[in-house]
């Protein structure tokens, strides 16, 4: 497909040029930071030196307190707690991260990840049962449950107080928990609404510290865990998130815990691993036990023993190489039934009753790579239709869904990546309501998809010290994503080297300009036939440091190339 280019708004120029002076940067790069609301000296000191005393008084969200006391007084009268967890790399980080810090003050403590295929999303009856089965008289819910409100309810009937703790968005009744830690709820204060599930976990053993006096390094060894989450979650970093995967990835990478250590070290990495690394290397292969087997085989691995984690490292790398196969095969029949739609649709529901549940959310975001439209996989589980639903750019697909809850029994989730559960009978219904909600209200831009680009620059001003700053940038992630340039006038001298027969590299410069820039594009092989020496052309690239045999070099990452003509 075709992409647009959208240049980023140019913020007042004299902003740009006292940014400049007073942290002695390019006006380039002034202009990135400006635009990322970085426009003062004592603003660009905090985001360039990020500290943990900057992290907001976890007692400003509503019910700390009251979290904080009960979960004081099942530690100190030895009362048995449950950590009840999700099954995704957020909710089983969640779990570990607390089962991990608790275990130093009480050893009467145990964990429970639903079944993704018996129990489903959230906090379960069977897990709740479970419970009450062998004497747990508090639940601390991570990463699940604002809105399980009939399991509140199921708590407190059997005599179990439960304290929830989520960053999803609130319904419009909310559970009758203990207590309910949740930034998103309307009348919370908490500063930082961005927290992933394992963040808001993260804040309430912090206020423990506070609470007990206890030094928060014995919490702080855990920000692995943290970044992890962090990362796979997908949430924005900026603000606290920025602060705590910044501190988490170094603890990443210079002492990780056993687990993640073991886990590092099968998934082949041996580069620092930065937000992205974390993405396409930990979190997938944390993810494959939920997704073919038992989450209960990632939290094992997260909170395991040096001598112990190196198997359950393997089995999970096994299970991911599962997962891929399950997921190659599916996106391929996905793709296969959308090319048989008409052109016209704005999104694409699709359903096939022995499609993997584990997979459908990947093979959802596949499908929007070659057909770029909010999509919903559907496969039959226990009886159900069960669906995940990922969006494009700007679409709001979880409000899209909310349109269509008279067809369905369940859902939840966020602005670009949902669940839901429905009757088999109300399939067709669905998708033909689904459509005439989401053409209602896309737009044709949102159709297409676009390269953000963040500033001009000329290929002269490219250098290591621009590269250093950028790096000083890091964690690149949402809302801070790396920056783009983009560079109009360039050209080569010869054809560009076509690899495995999708990716393209060499060298190109500046018409008027003798230096060359080395540049790889992936998936850019399609472009290589137009692209002919001495004929003028755009790139809009990435800066990168190739580091091959200690000889250090300036790479462009180029993510789309435009013809002149």
């Amino acid at each position: 497909m075709e992409k647009k280019w959208i240049y980023l708004d140019e913020p007042d120029e004299q902003i740009i040029q006292d940014l400049s002076k007073s942290i002695n940067i390019n006006p380039t790069l002034a202009k990135i930071l400006a635009q990322r609301g970085i426009q003062s000296f004592d603003q660009a000191k905090k985001f360039f030196r990020p500290s943990l005393k900057t992290l907001h008084d976890p007692f400003l969200m509503k019910d700390m307190d009251k979290a904080v006391n009960r979960l004081c007084d099942a530690v100190f009268s030895k009362e048995k707690i449950l950590l009840y967890g999700d099954y995704d790399v957020d909710g089983t980080t969640s779990v570990s991260l607390l089962y991990l810090f608790l275990k130093q003050f009480t050893s009467n403590l145990d964990f429970y990840i639903p079944d993704r295929y018996t129990e489903g999303y959230g906090i379960s009856e069977n897990g709740i049962d479970w419970a009450a089965e062998n004497g747990f008289k508090l639940i601390i819910a991570l990463d699940c449950g604002i809105r399980a409100n009939d399991r509140a309810e199921q708590s407190k009937k059997l005599g179990i107080d439960l304290i929830i703790c989520d960053h999803h968005l609130p319904g419009d009744e909310l559970p009758e928990a203990y207590a309910l830690l949740d930034p998103k709820q309307s009348d919370c204060n908490y500063p930082f609404k961005e927290l992933s599930g394992c963040g808001v976990g993260f804040k309430l053993l912090e206020a423990f510290c506070q609470q007990n006096t206890i030094d928060k390094e014995k919490l702080f060894q855990f920000l692995d865990l943290l970044a992890v989450s962090i990362a796979s979650d997908l949430v924005p970093i900026v603000g606290e998130n920025r602060t705590l995967a910044f501190y988490g990835l170094k603890k990443l990478n210079q002492s990780p815990s056993a687990g993640l250590k073991s886990l590092i070290k099968v998934s082949g990495q041996k580069a620092a691993l930065n937000i992205s690394g974390v993405v396409f290397s930990l979190g997938p292969r944390i993810n494959a036990a939920g997704r073919l087997a038992h989450a209960k085989e990632s939290v094992n691995l997260l909170i395991g023993e040096s001598e112990e984690t190196k198997e359950f490292a393997d089995n999970l790398n096994a299970r991911n190489k599962e997962r891929k196969e399950f997921d190659q095969s599916i996106t391929e029949e996905a793709l296969e039934m959308i090319s048989k739609m008409p052109s016209s649709q704005k999104s694409t529901v699709l359903f096939k009753e022995d499609w993997h549940k584990g997979v459908i959310g990947i093979v959802a975001s596949r499908c929007i790579e070659h057909y770029y439209r909010p999509t919903i996989i559907l496969t039959k589980s226990n009886g159900k239709a069960t669906g995940s639903a990922r969006s494009v750019d700007g679409f709001d697909i979880h409000e899209a869904i909310s349109e269509c809850e008279d067809l369905l029994e369940q859902f939840g989730g966020h602005k670009y990546a949902a669940g839901l559960t429905l009757n088999v009978k109300n399939i067709q219904a669905f998708q033909e309501k689904f459509e005439e909600v989401v053409s209602a209200r896309i737009s044709p831009e949102q159709l297409i998809p676009s390269v953000k680009i963040d500033a001009e620059i000329e290929l002269k001003d490219i250098n290591f010290k621009t590269n250093n700053i950028l790096a000083q940038m890091e964690p690149f992630g949402p809302q801070n994503l790396s920056p783009i340039f983009g560079t109009k006038n360039v050209t080569v001298k010869a054809k560009p080297q076509v690899m495995k027969g999708a990716h393209i590299k060499g060298f190109l410069h500046e018409v008027g300009q003798d230096k060359m820039h080395e540049y790889i594009g992936f998936g850019l092989a399609v472009k290589a036939e137009k692209i002919e020496p001495g004929k003028p052309f755009q790139i809009a690239f990435h800066l990168e440091e190739n580091n091959f045999r200690q000889q250090k070099s300036l790479i462009l990452n180029i993510q789309d190339i435009k013809f002149d003509s």
